[in-house]
């Protein structure tokens, strides 16, 4: 895949904006499709789908297919333009699909107050709360978004995908993966926040979301989670920057160290000396994590 010039086509399936990002080609109308239909729970996010340069056209069959899940503040475009995940994901053959991090659009009263919570912020879970009923970022990557996908690109293997984040993002990897190990195949994550019911961010999203119920915030956290899922057979990355502001107060990483420790996950945690929390960090070690899951991928 080259990486730049490229062309961004938008298309629309199902009220959600897919852009293609595609390098160096001519887009036709074959290259994306239009369909209308009902507006789902959670409206108006975008996915980004970068398909790599040996399928252009998305001509080969059983396409691996990794989701990422991005952090707060983000949109579907920051890691498609901060990460450089695209040369890596060309080389391994690995189609990226890059979903939204919240509803927008909705204008619910106070959605937009802070940057840690609403739009930007949807933790990637479903929330019973009456007034945040369409912030279901669970379902939607989980469930939704793989049929829309497959029923629109066929040739995508959402049935057996892999799945990484960052930060807020990695929670939702984590979490996501623990809950579905028959859906993916592996997951990784960066500077992932592990043990939300443990951190502000945590706590302000899940007691807007989910209520005072804790058990119920167990259901999202991957530390307690660790305890219920642990039939895990591929390898757990993580890597966190030791310099990241964030580390000791909001993502915990050995929280959730000392919890698959306990049950014979296999985690491989790398701490980064001299990394912080932003797109830099990714962009350094992103690689890695694409071979991660292409191997695990290519498994039968």
């Amino acid at each position: 895949m080259l990486y730049f010039p490229y062309q961004i086509v938008s298309a629309k399936i199902n009220t959600l904006e897919v852009l293609y990002w595609l390098s160096g080609l001519t887009c036709t109308d074959e290259n994306f499709i239009t369909k209308s239909g009902a507006q789902r729970a959670a409206s108006s996010e975008g996915v980004a789908l970068i398909v790599p340069d040996t399928s252009p056209s998305l001509s080969i069959i059983n396409e691996q297919v990794l989701y990422w899940l991005s952090g707060l503040t983000c949109t579907d475009e920051n890691f498609i333009t901060k990460s450089g995940a695209q040369r890596a994901a060309s080389s391994e053959g690995v189609a990226l699909i890059v979903p939204d991090t919240s509803p927008r659009g909705l204008n619910v009263e106070g959605e937009a107050d802070s940057w840690d919570f609403g739009v930007g912020a949807g933790f990637y879970l479903n929330a019973t709360q009456e007034k945040w009923k369409n912030w279901r970022m669970y379902d939607y990557i989980v469930k939704e978004l793989p049929k829309l996908l497959s029923e629109n690109f066929p040739q995508l293997n959402t049935s057996q995908a892999s799945i990484s984040g960052h930060s807020m993002g990695g929670h939702g990897a984590l979490t996501i993966y623990l809950k579905n190990l028959d859906k993916y195949k592996s997951v990784s994550a960066f500077s992932p926040i592990v043990n939300p019911i443990n951190c502000a961010w945590g706590q302000k999203a899940f007691t807007n979301y989910l209520g005072g119920n804790k058990a119920d915030w167990e259901e999202y956290d991957a530390t307690s989670l660790i305890s219920k899922y642990h039939d895990v057979s591929a390898t757990i990355l993580i890597d966190q920057g030791e310099d990241d502001k964030f580390l000791h107060d909001q993502l915990l990483p050995h929280k959730f160290e000392e919890a698959c420790r306990n049950v014979n996950v296999p985690l491989l945690l790398r701490l980064q000396p001299g990394y912080d929390h932003s797109y830099y960090f990714i962009a350094t070690f992103i690689d890695d994590h694409i071979r991660h899951h292409a191997q695990a991928l290519s498994l039968p």
